[in-house]
């Protein structure tokens, strides 16, 4: 399936680039997510159009994502959780507490931006925890797990 895409999307292609994707990913995801349209020749000659719109609002997401981020960079969050002696927690610490911590003091973070490739933290310590704030700007907080008594 060809489409057109209308935002940069990661590991795919930047605005305005024609990809082939699986008929799946691209008429069940892309573009209903508002990612993509079909590679016809009216939506071609409608986004060439809609070119100079498009790529204004590209460049103010981008232009959003690094002020976030700079915001972001060397913050540290703190989550207390039950654990045992060895610091070990009932439970974990996913992404939802992460960005309720966050909201808790104040800055806006969405669980969709936390990125955790190992998945939930199950033992109290301090790690660091990737943002994923726009498909180029990535950003580093530390997150401190503290064992609750």
């Amino acid at each position: 399936m060809e489409i057109i895409l209308l935002k940069k999307v990661g590991h795919l292609g930047d605005l305005g680039e024609k990809v082939s994707v699986r008929a799946g990913y691209g008429r069940n995801y892309l573009i209903p997510s508002g990612f993509a349209v079909p590679a016809t020749e009216a939506n071609l000659k409608a986004f060439d159009e809609r070119r100079a719109e498009l790529e204004k609002e590209a460049t103010e997401s981008l232009a959003a994502a690094e002020s976030r981020r700079a915001a972001l960079e060397g913050l540290t969050l703190s989550v207390a959780r039950k654990a045992g002696d060895e610091g070990k927690l009932f439970g974990s610490v996913g992404t939802q507490d992460i960005a309720a911590a966050a909201q808790e003091m104040g800055i806006t973070l969405e669980r969709n931006e936390v990125r955790l490739p190992e998945g939930p933290f199950r033992a109290a310590g301090e790690y660091e925890v990737t943002l994923h704030l726009h498909a180029d700007v990535q950003a580093t907080i530390k997150l401190e797990v503290i064992p609750e008594e």
